[in-house]
């Protein structure tokens, strides 16, 4: 009999963008794998696909009525699936899912976690809070995966787990499928989006919340549209029904009324590659990360990147070499950083390689899914040993 692993998240959006790399490494293994998360837009899609998916509400706030209600029946569903395995995502989702398996007798608990909640910039309350929630999810998890090698020192640190039971694991894309170089394509795409061809391009992927930056990235873009009139701004995502983070509707009418039709909204798209090939540099201004899967994207397409000197970012981004890395909130030295790259064409070229040969080396999807496989089955309850 295959072993049975659930694989648990907050929303159907991260399991489409996120998590369906590693799910189809553990079926390739014959391994039998149930996707769980809330309802959402995707799911109709990812069930189409082939993927065994189930919905359960996971609320992604503080109300502690909402949480109860999930966790009871987070419960109720992992006695009656009987799973092996479960493999939580996502802090809410994760902590209450660590949880119900404890109740429900799950024998093997695996939490990756793509960023904590808390940060260096936030206040020390808040921090302690939810390291006090990290530390209770911790003593039911038997083996922790962070995409940070920081994240995974914090988490020793700070006592979540023993450092035998801690693997930083990286993030990855998949280099085939993130190919620079297509030169129609590019030119498709720019004048769809009313790119000119000589223009240059810098673009950005992410939630239109506060913490990714926008409102930094669009100060910045001010900035620059006023010397170069040649620039344009790109900005690929959308706010997510489930989203409680800080709105940016005042940021972003404000960059209206300044860029006009240099400030272009593509919203929520699947073709991020071809986008991507539009796009002349990269920036991800964020605020906190785990191990941004959007700047190896970029990364792998030969783009120079300037992002937050945050932890993650500054793990994929070698500043001087791969890209430029500036202060979390500092519009001016982003601003100056994408000036920096914008008039000097031989630098995005120089430092797009680096990176690319960076991505290769680092940061190949299939190898950080072969090692999450491997380093769940050598921790394999005796029980279970047999039928990996």
């Amino acid at each position: 009999m295959p072993l049975s692993v659930c694989q648990l998240c907050a929303v159907d959006f991260t399991f489409k963008h996120f998590l369906t790399p590693v799910v189809d490494g553990m079926q390739r293994q014959g391994w039998r794998v149930t996707g769980l998360c809330s309802d959402g837009i995707f799911v109709p899609d990812l069930a189409a696909r082939g993927y065994r998916i189930q919905t359960l509400p996971i609320a992604r706030s503080v109300n502690p009525f909402k949480h109860a209600a999930s966790l009871i029946r987070l419960v109720q569903l992992f006695r009656r699936e009987r799973f092996d395995i479960l493999h939580a995502h996502t802090p809410i989702a994760a902590l209450l899912g660590r949880i119900a398996a404890r109740l429900a007798g799950i024998p093997m608990v695996v939490y990756t976690a793509h960023g904590f909640y808390f940060h260096d910039q936030m206040r020390p309350l808040p921090k302690a809070f939810f390291v006090f929630l990290e530390r209770l999810g911790g003593a039911m998890t038997d083996l922790l995966f962070t995409q940070s090698a920081e994240d995974a020192a914090t988490a020793v640190d700070q006592r979540f787990l023993p450092a035998d039971r801690v693997v930083a694991i990286g993030n990855g894309v998949d280099p085939d499928t993130f190919m620079p170089g297509d030169v129609a394509v590019r030119m498709r795409i720019r004048t769809a989006l009313g790119i000119p061809a000589q223009a240059i391009a810098i673009g950005m992927i992410g939630r239109m919340v506060s913490e990714k930056g926008y409102g930094e990235f669009f100060a910045a873009a001010a900035r620059i549209a006023g010397t170069h009139r040649d620039v344009y701004f790109v900005a690929i995502g959308d706010r997510l029904p489930s989203d409680h983070a800080g709105s940016i509707d005042a940021e972003l009418e404000s960059a209206r009324e300044a860029l006009g039709p240099r400030l272009i909204l593509t919203g929520l798209r699947d073709d991020i590659p071809d986008l991507l090939s539009a796009l002349d540099i990269f920036t991800l201004p964020s605020y906190r990360e785990g191990m941004p899967r959007t700047i190896i994207e970029a990364m792998m397409m030969a783009l120079p990147v300037v992002a937050t000197d945050i932890r993650g970012s500054r793990e994929e981004v070698v500043d001087g070499e791969t890209g430029l890395l500036v202060p979390v909130r500092d519009e001016v030295a982003l601003a100056d950083a994408l000036l920096k790259l914008t008039d000097d064409p031989a630098a995005r070229r120089r430092m797009g390689e680096a990176g690319r040969a960076r991505a290769l080396a680092l940061f190949d999807e299939s190898k950080i899914v072969a090692r999450q496989i491997a380093e769940i089955r050598a921790r394999l309850p005796a029980g279970l040993r047999e039928r990996a």
